[in-house]
């Protein structure tokens, strides 16, 4: 049992959620664990079992808005560490990120013991250098787990390793009414990662015909988006576009029956609250790594696409054909679909996959 541990993830929310296996584990093994997130990620990090405290740094090598790298930038983060005066660290990265310049600013705040994957020679800069053979697709939970069982953390008996968040969840039969609704949440980050308005639009028409209430998702920015797919006649979809905090996102999300959504943040808040997941997921990076995990799933798009490995944020293919090809009505088969869904005790998904 350690002191303090920072455990550091500035990424997006869904790559923070994707954590929460490994930070539980550095919890079970400190006293306290702070975690670094960035501004796209605090939300998420505050929902996160084992998380005591959240410190927030936009880390230049990472943000996707081109922060400039600068000595008072750097200061910052040094001041904020030493601060802490955390006993280990442990940093999560991605397959195609390096962990050698956080580590190196974690360095010069006075951290004594450094652990992270790295396939660079790391020299001083880590104690822990877990190498993982990359050309090998694991699921980013799993991998995230490994770092944390090579760095001397491991899960507590009794947690079966799936993402989860801090509860109590909000109340929000307010704004959806009684669970059993099905969420859409149309918008993404990333342009290569998104499926055509009109086809969610479609997709929402679908379900309101078979049935289903219809619940519609997405950020203050999306308004927009989330108001055409909704629909707008009597009998529509409700709009929550804009109007939910992360944690009532959450708790929206765990009264659905499904959520259809991208490979997206929200995908991964709906696993970490055990709700199945319909996910449209362009190929950009690797389904094994990145679809929902320990839910029941149904992949949908073209997996084998042209795109496929390119971690394009635009998508390079013409017509984007990966998620173009995808009609609603497929859709909505795969909604019917996760309803048969069984899982196993491990989170395998038994049926309800393409």
């Amino acid at each position: 049992m350690i002191g303090t541990a920072l455990v550091v993830r500035p990424d997006n929310a869904g790559d923070v959620l994707l954590a929460g296996p490994a930070v539980r584990a550095v919890a079970a093994g400190s006293r306290e664990v702070v975690m670094l997130a960035g501004p796209y990620g605090r939300a998420a990090a505050e929902l996160l079992p084992g998380v005591d405290r959240v410190l927030e740094w936009r880390a230049p090598w990472i943000d996707p808005d081109r922060v400039p790298m600068t000595s008072e930038r750097a200061a910052r983060l040094v001041e904020q560490i030493r601060a802490v005066g955390p006993d280990m660290a442990v940093i999560f990265t991605s397959f195609h990120q390096s962990a050698l310049p956080t580590a190196l600013l974690l360095r010069l705040a006075g951290v004594p013991r450094i652990a992270a994957i790295s396939a660079d020679y790391p020299g001083s800069l880590l104690d822990v250098r877990h190498v993982v053979d990359e050309s090998v697709d694991v699921p980013e939970p799993e991998r995230m787990l490994g770092l944390a069982r090579a760095a001397g953390f491991d899960l507590p008996p009794g947690d079966d390793g799936r993402l989860a968040v801090r509860g109590p969840l909000p109340d929000v039969d307010h704004l959806t009414g009684p669970p059993g609704y099905v969420v859409v949440h149309p918008g993404t980050t990333a342009p290569a990662r998104a499926w055509p308005a009109e086809r969610w639009a479609e997709t929402v028409g679908a379900l309101l015909a078979e049935g289903e209430r219809v619940v519609v998702t997405g950020s203050p920015g999306e308004r927009a988006l989330t108001a055409v797919v909704s629909g707008s006649a009597p009998g529509s979809a409700i709009d929550l576009g804009g109007a939910t905090t992360f944690a009532e996102l959450a708790a929206v999300l765990a009264g659905a029956r499904a959520v259809v959504a991208a490979n997206t943040g929200p995908a991964h808040l709906a696993a970490a609250v055990g709700t199945p997941v319909v996910s449209l997921f362009a190929p950009v990076v690797p389904a094994a790594r990145w679809a929902p995990y320990g839910v029941p799933t149904v992949v949908l798009g073209d997996q084998r696409a042209a795109c496929r490995g390119s971690r394009a944020r635009v998508c390079p293919i013409p017509g984007h054909p990966c998620l173009s090809s995808v009609g609603g009505e497929q859709v909505v088969d795969a909604v019917r679909r996760l309803a048969a869904a069984e899982v196993t005790p491990a989170g395998a998904v038994k049926e309800g996959v393409s």
